[in-house]
């Protein structure tokens, strides 16, 4: 593990390995490289090939450290997506990992400042909160990056909403 990405693919990937095995959580380890150490904000994405298999992220630090919040949301997504069964023994061998590392949210006052190839978004109205990673494959206008988080959020299309933009640092294991 030469960078900080492998380090967090590795820690992604073990913590749902530990998990399915054993059915508790991985301990991070002790010293982490420095990207790990400090508390962060993290998504952590699980495919199929292409195909999503869960994915669970926070907007801020909820854990102590980014390495604790990788454990526990590359758990979540395999365990807790509510789009999903939990992730069985046999897909182990099979999943492919990506890690977004979120920077802080930047309120904007409108799409016009959404690139949704560099930003990802979060659209807020009153409890509701839809998110959206950027570079999501298909999703080729700050429109539609809009529309798709007022609709995972369930927020109606003419309700007025309020706009965070946010950048990732990803890391992705490729087929």
């Amino acid at each position: 593990m030469d960078t900080p990405g492998d380090h967090a693919l590795w820690l992604a990937r073990q913590a749902v390995e530990h998990y399915v095995r054993n059915g508790d959580l991985l301990t991070p380890p002790a010293d982490p490289p420095p990207l790990l150490k400090d508390p962060g904000a993290a998504f952590v994405t699980l495919r199929l090939g292409r195909a999503l298999r869960g994915c669970i992220g926070t907007l801020g630090a909820t854990k102590p450290t980014l390495a604790h919040e990788i454990v526990a949301n590359a758990v979540a997504a395999a365990a807790s997506d509510p789009r999903f069964p939990p992730v069985a023994p046999t897909e182990l061998a099979v999943l492919l990992y990506e890690v977004d590392i979120l920077g802080g949210l930047e309120p904007i006052p409108d799409e016009s400042h959404l690139d949704p190839d560099q930003y990802g978004v979060v659209v807020e109205a009153g409890e509701r909160r839809g998110v959206l990673l950027p570079a999501i494959e298909g999703v080729t206008s700050a429109r539609q990056q809009v529309a798709i988080a007022r609709s995972k959020a369930l927020i109606h299309p003419d309700q007025a909403i309020t706009l965070y933009r946010f950048t990732v640092t990803r890391f992705r294991e490729m087929e």
